[in-house]
């Protein structure tokens, strides 16, 4: 029994353990990807935040992001074809709203969006890039 316990030693560094797989997000340059498909929707403004929290199964990529005005919606992260560097690339992506709109607080123009990436698919991944129309915020293993 002592012996299983001191191998488990070893997995607190592994890439195994979910909470080794993405260290806090920074600020980054952004990613230009030729061919990117436009549905119509807009970029963010800004992206405010970014986390990749580790679920059974996979990982939940949360983001927050930031409108010049109130009223927008239909946001969702867009994913970008993965590169050969294991870069995978979402664009915040949102609806402006159908009227003009109130300007506000900072905090009542931020918007909330996820998106599940299954372990299958992030075994290829090396950083996860959100991107707007201004910023991108990364987060690596």
């Amino acid at each position: 029994m002592c012996t299983a316990l001191a191998g488990c030693g070893g997995l607190r560094e592994s890439r195994l353990n979910p909470f080794n797989w993405f260290k806090k997000s920074e600020p980054t340059d952004l990613v230009l990807v030729p061919g990117a498909a436009n549905d119509g929707r807009q970029l963010v403004d800004a992206v405010l935040t970014l986390s990749v929290e580790p679920i059974p199964g996979g990982a939940i990529v949360r983001a927050t992001g930031q409108t010049p005005t109130q009223g927008w919606w239909s946001a969702e992260l867009v994913p970008l074809p993965l590169d050969d560097n294991g870069v995978l690339v979402y664009e915040f992506r949102l609806a402006p709203p159908a009227t003009v709109t109130d300007v506000n607080t900072p905090r009542s123009r931020e918007v909330d969006v996820a998106t599940y990436i299954s372990d299958y698919k992030l075994e290829a991944v090396r950083e996860i890039v959100v991107q707007g129309a201004g910023n991108a915020r990364v987060a690596r293993r």
